[in-house]
């Protein structure tokens, strides 16, 4: 499964090290696809690209989608931007209620999704890589996936449920940027619920209420759906975690009593 960008990136933007202050190796713009998928791998914790065909798949599909964005000079943060208000605009439809909005809203859902690989692209193939655009990359990811997941309560979700469903998947994401940051130099696994996996969750609810109708049934099932593959996918990383930084010592950086 293709995860989201800062789900696999390392504890710093391109070029720099946030916990030394020294400067990384900055790679050349891509020139070409496989350039490009080498350039990815190097900033995603020296991926192994080639060991899934739907990575491989997937980034060479935004890296298509990416290059007329390129060529029309868009910018990285207006792909960004984009994205989290088309998520946000999925949430606005979703609550005005009826199958035709359901159906209108996961298509502003998917193309949010897709905005979340091709603002990385375009950022890569432009050159533009930068610790801003890390951090506001990270921001913009988080605001879509409330998004996301606020759709599941406007269409009947528990109020409980879906809120242990955030919760869970703030804390995910917590998670594995700290231990990043804490000496794991990869992305320690990818779990059942990366971002692909909530939008698809999510997507398949707003599906099921725009062609079958009973919004309350499907917005229950696609919460109970949600939170199970939360559950999981957090104790997947809270396992792995544990087991690679057992023995490591606590970044200087920012360290604090316990």
């Amino acid at each position: 499964m293709v995860t989201d960008h800062d789900a696999i990136s390392g504890p710093g933007a391109p070029g720099s090290d946030p916990l030394s202050g020294r400067r990384r190796p900055v790679e050349p713009v891509p020139t070409d696809r496989d350039s490009y998928l080498r350039a990815w791998s190097a900033l995603h914790g020296d991926y192994v690209v080639e060991s899934s065909v739907l990575v491989r798949g997937w980034l060479g599909l935004t890296y298509r989608v990416a290059r007329p964005l390129v060529r029309g000079r868009v910018t990285p943060g207006a792909v960004t931007t984009a994205g989290v208000l088309m998520a946000l605009a999925a949430l606005g439809v979703a609550a005005l209620g009826g199958p035709w909005s359901a159906g209108f809203a996961a298509v502003l859902l998917i193309l949010s999704a897709l905005t979340d690989s091709l603002d990385g692209a375009v950022a890569l193939l432009r050159g533009r890589s930068s610790a801003l655009g890390y951090v506001a990359d990270s921001v913009a990811d988080r605001i879509s996936d409330l998004a996301a997941l606020g759709i599941l309560l406007v269409l009947g979700g528990p109020v409980a449920a879906v809120l242990a469903v955030a919760a869970l998947t703030l804390l995910l994401e917590t998670l594995r940027a700290r231990a990043v940051s804490a000496g794991m130099d990869d992305i320690g696994v990818v779990t059942v619920w990366e971002r692909p996996s909530r939008i698809i969750a999510v997507t398949v609810t707003l599906i099921g209420c725009a062609f079958v109708g009973d919004t309350a049934l499907f917005a229950a099932v696609g919460t109970a759906v949600s939170a199970a593959l939360a559950l999981i996918g957090f104790g997947q990383l809270v396992v792995t975690v544990r087991r690679r930084l057992r023995g490591h010592d606590a970044p200087r950086v920012g360290r604090t009593r316990a």
